[in-house]
């Protein structure tokens, strides 16, 4: 790490360090843009202080929708409709499963599609929140306030998307990815500072001791997404007139990371466990209201145990639809490659998608345990739902930072090759 960071700030790595600052200034562009309240809308006279179910998606976006600002809503609307898009290309709908089978200029294709759904899906969530924002600006749905602040919303994620493309082409990192990672590093400040208030409110030596253990557990959580980001399985790959003896070949493998989906598994776990207490907020039921808060919420018994559950099955839907075992099977084939002691074809799609499976229990089972204890270290202690949503957060934020240093560390190997060769 030391010696990467010795490179970047070598003089000779100029075009580096200009990316890095291009990089930081399209996030600072980002964190000042979450200070900047929706026109014509002031929050304190909207009586919203808690925001609930909703509370992910404002950690997610650095508390942007939690100060009703512009960038409310940040990139998860696009990031919803690449997952949709994702699935309904996997065979559902043939002109998508066209268009990503064609190479460059169907991905192109299918990336303007998946930009305009995150559009719309913008749209139709910002109008969504006017309601729940915006309930005494009058009546009608057409109402000009609800337009308004959708389309206000709306423009917001656009605005974000062009600089998280602006970033991946001329930064550092993939633009998106360091745009939600910017609004939580940004959020966490305010949900230490948030802890420590809740937990020394009676200014006894067992709050301060409940804050370091809270301080611990975020060290281990961070540990741990560390471990799981680069844990992999590795199986042996032999190609046909290649050597790969002790003496002039060179072991060729094919990586299994142990958690492929990433955090993916989380964020949509927690989105869909939120949709029934998002229902309530509307139907202003009380029965209703009273069951979902019993059985229906992260924080009930039932209510957690459907979240675990919802991580094992997002992790394997997630894994499976990016690793498909049988078109790797089939690429091995072309290539000349084997698995020594497995036959070609229908027992390496086998072999392979049954290592998958066990690798993704052993994912998906840390990925439960990480994502879980923020949420029982909060029933015990009392913590507010914004503080102990924030282990989501720093999943993310490790899997974006480890990303982006291995691109990074890979474009400063590839210079000095180059370098060398000369």
């Amino acid at each position: 790490m030391f010696a990467t960071l010795k490179q970047i700030f070598n003089t000779k790595n100029k075009d580096i360090q200009k990316r890095i600052l291009f990089t930081l200034a399209c996030l600072f562009v980002f964190v000042l843009g979450k200070a900047i309240v929706v026109p014509g809308v002031d929050k304190y006279q909207l009586g919203v202080t808690q925001l609930g179910f909703l509370e992910l998606l404002n950690v997610l976006g650095g508390g942007a929708l939690g100060q009703f600002s512009i960038f409310a809503l940040g990139v998860m609307p696009y990031i919803t409709a690449s997952i949709i898009i994702q699935i309904l290309a996997m065979d559902i709908i043939p002109y998508l499963s066209e268009l990503k089978n064609q190479g460059g200029t169907g991905r192109n294709q299918l990336n303007k599609i998946t930009r305009i759904c995150g559009i719309a899906l913008a749209f139709i969530q910002g109008y969504v929140y006017s309601f729940a924002f915006l309930g005494s600006a009058g009546s009608g749905i057409l109402n000009i306030d609800y337009l308004q602040f959708a389309l206000v919303l709306t423009a917001g994620t656009c605005l974000l998307l062009w600089i998280g493309d602006q970033i991946t082409a001329k930064g550092i990192g993939n633009g998106i990815s360091l745009i939600i990672m910017a609004g939580i590093i940004s959020s966490m400040p305010t949900m230490f500072a948030t802890a420590f208030k809740e937990l020394t409110s009676n200014s006894s030596i067992t709050g301060i001791l409940l804050f370091i253990l809270y301080v611990l557990v975020y060290v281990a959580i961070l540990l741990g997404v560390v471990y799981t980001e680069n844990a992999e399985r590795r199986i042996n790959v032999q190609y046909a007139n290649k050597s790969n003896t002790s003496f002039g070949g060179r072991q060729n493998y094919i990586p299994f990371k142990l958690n492929s989906s990433g955090v993916m598994p989380v964020i949509f776990s927690s989105a869909l466990i939120s949709i029934p207490s998002f229902i309530a907020t509307f139907v202003k039921n009380e029965a209703f209201t009273n069951f979902v808060n019993k059985y229906l919420t992260m924080t009930s018994p039932t209510g957690f145990s459907l979240y675990i559950i919802l991580i094992f099955v997002f992790a394997y839907f997630y894994t499976f639809m990016q690793i498909k075992p049988s078109e790797m099977s089939e690429n091995l084939n072309k290539n000349g490659g084997f698995i020594p002691g497995v036959r070609p074809g229908k027992e390496t799609t086998l072999y392979i998608s049954d290592v998958i499976s066990k690798i993704t229990i052993v994912g998906a089972l840390f990925l439960a345990i990480l994502a879980g204890i923020p949420v029982i270290f909060g029933l015990f202690s009392g913590l507010s739902s914004n503080v102990t949503i924030g282990g989501t957060g720093l999943l993310i934020v490790v899997g974006v930072a480890l990303e982006t240093y291995k691109q990074l560390e890979s474009q400063l190997q590839s210079r000095s090759y180059r370098k060398g060769r000369r």
